[in-house]
């Protein structure tokens, strides 16, 4: 399937590593975690963490992000024998209400609005996170709505949040178009019935699955370029 803009009514998007950027977290691990790689850390951290939300949908059970986050840093030090206090790793966690926003995010939310589409945020992150997400980025007015993980106590990729966003929006999940940097999320979103469109924030790959993104794109720019021509 190839994406129609024609179709699309509402945009929503993911947060972390596609309106924010993830990476942001290093230079506060540098701090504690010298002798290592800290970029290196920064990704374990990442990749535990979204392994505790996939593990935590499979056998139903579940904490808000934040306090998956908090143990997947834990584990991340631990695994690589840094010495690092309770408060020191609070600290860099506390970093996720700061992350840097990508360059095109606030200029691409608000061309889709002067299109006429309503922008919303379905994201793991939980309330707190979100709040502070859209405050940091300077979000507020150009986005409806942050539909979070915390309402359903389901994270993405799960068919379920989804299709929760779907019905808060208020649009049929079909008309909706989902972005996301996410190569595990976008294909969430296109099984709950969205249209996905993968923003390759980090040139990584696809896959692998037989479905490929409805569009790829570079920056919200090629998105609204997409919705303009339509």
């Amino acid at each position: 399937m190839s994406f129609d803009p024609d179709t699309v009514e509402t945009l929503a998007f993911d947060s972390y590593g596609t309106l924010v950027d993830v990476s942001g977290v290093t230079e506060a691990l540098s701090d504690h975690v010298d002798e290592f790689d800290p970029s290196l850390v920064a990704q374990v951290w990442r990749q535990r963490s979204l392994a505790n939300a996939m593990v935590g949908n499979a056998i139903g059970e579940y904490d808000a992000f934040y306090e998956m986050n908090r143990n997947a840093l834990r584990v991340a030090l631990e695994m690589i024998g840094a010495d690092v206090s309770e408060d020191e790793r609070e600290e860099i966690l506390s970093t996720y209400h700061e992350l840097p926003v990508f360059d095109d995010v606030r200029e691409g939310m608000e061309r889709f609005n002067e299109l006429g589409y309503d922008c919303y945020i379905v994201s793991n992150g939980n309330e707190e996170m979100l709040e502070s997400l859209v405050d940091h980025a300077d979000l507020e007015g150009v986005i409806e709505e942050a539909i979070s993980a915390d309402e359903i106590e389901q994270f993405k990729p799960q068919p379920e949040l989804y299709r929760h966003a779907a019905d808060e929006i208020g649009t049929p999940i079909e008309e909706i178009a989902f972005t996301g940097a996410g190569w595990w999320d976008v294909p969430g979103a296109m099984n709950a019935g969205m249209q996905g469109v993968w923003i390759n924030r980090s040139d990584t790959l696809w896959g692998p699955y037989e479905t490929e993104p409805d569009l790829t794109i570079d920056s919200f720019h090629d998105l609204a370029g997409e919705l303009e021509a339509a």
